[in-house]
């Protein structure tokens, strides 16, 4: 919040200030994760040197049935941008449904991974997963949730997501699947600590044009169609 807040607005102890703000604000509070206590040996995964070629994924469960009856996020990450996706899906979805959509938009988008780190979810450890990325020629690492030694940086990273996307969830109840996509590009186009600046840009060397104005919304009625001033609205929300 303060990266995107410092190209606009300026004010004596600012960073501060907002540092407060996030720290006392509700949705945030109900929703982060507990860390455990570290342990094991450290196994350094090897270092991403391209865009979409190592990836790491994870479920974020228990949400609100939307009426398509999604109530699961299926978060993928890629290490070396942190730019992610964010797909609905379904308790219920077979193997052979997520990999469609593992297809239609991850490898349409991207390409064939190299590596996927993921914990010991059924859907991952099943003999259809395992296979059909071993004909693709990708590498699979387990890890255990939650658990930060296998891959420090992407595993806080899904953790972050997930603590986000059920503060989305708290916000818009069971009507959370229709503003996704606007929470996947407002994540994407934010800025990320860990590489000094919002996926898109690492990904695509500059960030994508935002459809609001942000010093302009609240001093000025927003008019046009109504779903472009509903997007507007929405995304100033999230």
């Amino acid at each position: 919040m303060y990266q995107d807040l410092k190209k606009l607005y300026w004010w004596p102890n600012m960073k501060a200030i907002v540092a407060e703000y996030v720290g006392k604000y509700l949705t945030c509070s109900r929703v982060k994760a507990k860390c455990q206590k570290p342990f094991g040996l450290l196994i350094q995964p090897e270092i991403p040197t391209w865009k979409w070629e190592r990836i790491t994924m994870d479920f974020v469960t228990k949400l609100p049935k939307t009426s398509s009856g999604h109530d699961i996020i299926w978060v993928i990450v890629d290490r070396l941008t942190k730019s992610a996706h964010f797909i609905p899906t379904k308790a219920t979805d077979s193997m052979e449904t997520l990999t469609r959509l593992y297809i239609k938009v991850i490898v349409s988008r991207h390409g064939v991974p190299i590596s996927i780190i993921s914990d010991h979810d059924s859907h991952f450890t099943s003999r259809f997963w395992q296979s059909m990325q071993n004909a693709l020629g990708t590498q699979l690492d387990m890890s255990t949730a939650y658990h930060h030694e296998t891959d420090g940086q992407s595993k806080r990273t899904i953790q972050t997501l997930e603590d986000m996307l059920r503060a989305f969830v708290i916000d818009f109840g069971k009507g959370w699947e229709r503003h996704l996509p606007l929470v996947e590009f407002s994540y994407n186009n934010s800025y990320h600590a860990s590489i000094k600046a919002a996926p898109f840009k690492a990904l695509y060397g500059r960030k994508c044009r935002s459809p609001v104005c942000w010093a302009e919304v609240r001093d000025v009625q927003l008019t046009g169609p109504e779903t472009i001033q509903e997007t507007t609205e929405k995304i100033v929300q999230i």
